[in-house]
């Protein structure tokens, strides 16, 4: 298998010339072989989407060129749509921050709109630069946490809650069929005194809506997010209007009511 040179401050990497990841995924993927678990795919897909946001706000804040938003939404609606999902190999034990995956993310993101507009991974220059353009107004501090927060309301908007409330459902229906049907109940291991079978059906739906309910109130918090707030919470480094701009087009992008925390 033939390599590429690619340089970050620690010196040359070389890297496997069929991989669209950079410098910094390669010596995490060598410093960090811990495990198996590799860094799941829902969290990849929100990072792009948050960073496909990020892009729009920094042109409309006038911070990126057009071009360059145009060319990084590409990019990232790709990777949203599953199409580059083994270009992220790195595993979920790295630093706590999670900087190894967000500059996976930025790489890739650069080295594919490298792809588009030259034809190949330049070996030395980018027309997008992780750093200066995909991760402009970022840090990982704000963004990984961001991409967390989405990827969780999405899981339990489009997955976990539907499931549990077809499950309430069945429960309540499977409640009515047996409201009839007496049986013993049964505490400590041994027979006590009577009940419907329908009436033990009621509990479980009772248990379901008060799972129900506390996710939506946990939803509330999960619908916070720090975009913008860059390394330490302050938003230094980001333009004016830059963060609220995010969040709408966060919503746009997802349909959902995300806010700033």
């Amino acid at each position: 298998m033939s390599n590429r040179i690619e340089k970050d401050s620690f010196g040359e990497v070389q890297i496997p010339a069929n991989r669209m990841w950079g410098a910094q995924t390669e010596r995490a993927v060598q410093n960090f072989k811990i495990g198996e678990e590799r860094m799941p795919l829902g969290i990849i897909y929100a990072l792009a989407l948050a960073k496909k946001a990020a892009a729009y706000s920094n042109c409309d804040c006038g911070a990126l060129s057009p071009e360059k938003r145009d060319l990084i939404a590409t990019c990232c609606d790709e990777i949203i749509a599953g199409k580059w999902d083994s270009e992220f190999p790195l595993r979920i034990w790295q630093t706590g921050s999670g900087t190894q995956t967000n500059m996976n993310v930025n790489e890739v993101i650069s080295n594919r709109a490298e792809m588009i507009k030259n034809g190949e991974i330049a070996e030395i220059t980018r027309f997008i630069h992780p750093n200066d353009d995909v991760n402009k107004s970022q840090s990982t501090n704000d963004i990984f946490p961001t991409a967390m927060r989405i990827a969780v309301a999405k899981t339990l908007i489009d997955k976990t809650l539907p499931a549990l409330e077809a499950l309430r459902d069945i429960f309540e229906e499977k409640s009515q069929i047996f409201r009839d049907i007496v049986k013993i109940g049964r505490t400590h291991l041994m027979d006590a005194t009577p009940l419907t079978l329908g009436q033990e059906f009621s509990a479980y739906v009772s248990q379901m809506q008060h799972s129900i309910d506390l996710l939506h109130f946990a939803m509330e918090h999960a619908m916070e997010l720090p975009i913008g707030g860059t390394a330490v919470g302050t938003g230094l480094n980001t333009p004016d209007g830059y963060d609220e701009k995010a969040v709408a087009y966060i919503n746009q992008f997802t349909g959902e009511r995300f806010t700033l925390c």
